[in-house]
């Protein structure tokens, strides 16, 4: 009986130890399965802060490209459209001259004009100058012209009318008055006149009168350009 009385209170004993360090165990597994969850929640909140400043700055970086990219093309386009428009009215440039150069050639390539072209340089020659043996003047005449010497040698070539004709019945007249006729080295067409020796010369080529035709007609045909070709 003694026996029974001491055993009842040291198993109560044990048992309410055992159930003190359950509930122990229990809240300190709560507590650290708290701490766990807790560090782990911070954890994912960092990293979803760092994702989300990663995408951020990759956003940015794609949109400073999109506006780099954006800026290069727009300008890469600005300068094609001036490249564009500078190579046009160059081309139109070019094509203006070259017809201007076109039209100034099937006029010096008219017989009558250069007739015209001689009595008139040779009359302006008379009226300003004096020509004496040291001062002459020379008509020099397009390639496409048969020679003085080569007509005089074969008259049965001289057609009545013809630019060669109108020379040889010159020649000997201004031959006096010290002015004489010779044939150009190069294709242009069109008279140069030379005086004293090829000091002073009078060009009438064609090269010549298309460089003073557009040296005045360029500007305006700029500036209709302008107006159409912006």
């Amino acid at each position: 009986m003694s026996n029974n009385t001491h055993a009842m209170p040291l198993s109560n004993g044990v048992e309410t130890l055992i159930e003190r360090l359950r509930d122990e165990g229990i809240a300190k597994g709560r507590q650290e399965a708290e701490l766990i969850v807790h560090d782990a929640e911070h954890r994912a909140e960092w990293l979803v802060g760092q994702a989300q400043e990663e995408a951020d700055r990759i956003l940015a970086k794609a949109r400073e490209a999109s506006e780099r990219l954006k800026r290069s093309t727009h300008e890469a386009l600005q300068v094609a459209a001036r490249d564009t428009v500078l190579d046009l009215k160059a081309h139109l440039s070019a094509q203006f001259t070259a017809q201007v150069g076109r039209l100034v050639s099937r006029e010096l390539s008219d017989e009558a004009l250069l007739e015209k072209l001689i009595l008139e340089l040779v009359g302006r020659v008379r009226e300003g100058v004096q020509l004496d043996e040291a001062q002459r003047g020379e008509v020099v005449l397009p390639r496409d012209v048969i020679g003085i010497e080569e007509l005089r040698r074969h008259p049965e070539q001289l057609k009545e009318g013809t630019l060669s004709h109108f020379v040889l019945v010159m020649a000997e007249e201004m031959l006096r008055e010290g002015i004489t006729f010779s044939v150009s080295e190069d294709e242009q067409k069109g008279l140069r006149l030379r005086l004293n020796e090829g000091e002073m010369e009078i060009d009438l080529t064609v090269d010549a009168v298309t460089a003073l035709l557009m040296a005045h007609l360029q500007p305006r045909f700029r500036a209709l350009l302008e107006g159409i070709v912006h």
